[in-house]
């Protein structure tokens, strides 16, 4: 949510974080690997030195890092688990440097993929993807919404091609914590409108007194380094708060998976260790 001019611009610098993070996983990490991805590395092409970063270092971002593979894992599997069941539709909101259509599309042949994000770092996404051999041509389906201007998502992705009768799954990551309520309202509302039988997933941030109390210095430093940067986070969520918000916008079910549960699910029985933060969770919803 990095803000900057939308005419020019590469990534995000938190979808670059993110990238880089899934593939110092596979450097730093104990095997076997919860994620694998390399290629948003590929995508990113930082420049040398990127280990060296501050937000790199292995022991210090283990947790954060853990989070970014945990809720990574768990969208994947939902959406190739919906995808056996006949879904062919999937919606990322705020896409970034996400490599699912270029890894693991091919599992659910007939998938559609439509990604949403800001013009500039999509277009720069789609070149780069071009850059490395890739056919952007049909699949993901490439949806630019400037969020900052109001722009309605939703009447843009249906012109993209989406089919707002058909079952789809959603997801959106990493987004909650940097809209107002209102404007977290008015996502959860938009995406209640997909087909009955549509699953979303969507990760929030618990307010810093539930956080682990070895995480909050982490924390903390993290919300401030987000003001600094001009994209502070405003909205956090206990996990009443999330599902009381998700019934209030019409879905018929709605589960809080929380950070203990995706440690047991993805992290049981490591050798190194590593379980995601306990300061970001998921609300799994259905229509």
């Amino acid at each position: 949510m990095q803000k900057s001019n939308p005419a020019a611009e590469g990534p995000e610098i938190t979808a670059v974080r993110v990238a880089l993070w899934r593939a110092l996983h596979l450097e730093v990490d104990a095997p076997p690997p919860v994620l694998l991805d390399d290629l948003g590395l590929r995508l990113a092409a930082p420049p040398d030195g990127w280990r060296r970063r501050p937000d790199m270092d292995p022991m210090a971002t283990r947790r954060a890092r853990a989070s970014i593979l945990g809720r990574a894992r768990f969208i994947e599997e939902t959406i190739l688990s919906q995808a056996a069941q006949g879904v062919d539709q999937y919606v990322l909101l705020g896409a970034g440097l996400d490599t699912f259509a270029q890894r693991r599309a091919f599992e659910a042949p007939g998938l559609r993929v439509f990604e949403i994000d800001r013009p500039g770092p999509q277009a720069w996404k789609q070149k780069r993807l071009r850059d490395l051999g890739f056919d952007v041509s049909r699949n993901p389906v490439f949806v630019p919404v400037d969020f900052e201007s109001g722009e309605r998502w939703w009447d843009k992705l249906v012109t993209a091609g989406f089919d707002p009768a058909r079952p789809a799954v959603a997801a959106a990551t990493g987004l909650t914590m940097y809209l107002s309520m209102e404007a977290n309202r008015a996502l959860l509302t938009a995406v209640a409108r997909l087909a009955p039988g549509s699953t979303a997933v969507f990760s929030f941030m618990v307010p810093v007194k539930l956080v682990d109390e070895e995480e909050r210095p982490l924390r903390l430093v993290s919300e401030r380094g987000a003001r600094a940067a001009g994209t502070p986070m405003v909205s956090f969520f206990t996990p009443a708060d999330t599902l009381a918000l998700a019934k209030e916008a019409g879905f018929k079910t709605c589960l809080h998976v929380s950070s203990s549960e995706l440690a047991r699910k993805y992290f049981a029985g490591r050798a190194d260790g590593l379980r995601p933060s306990s300061s970001e969770e998921l609300l799994v919803v259905k229509t």
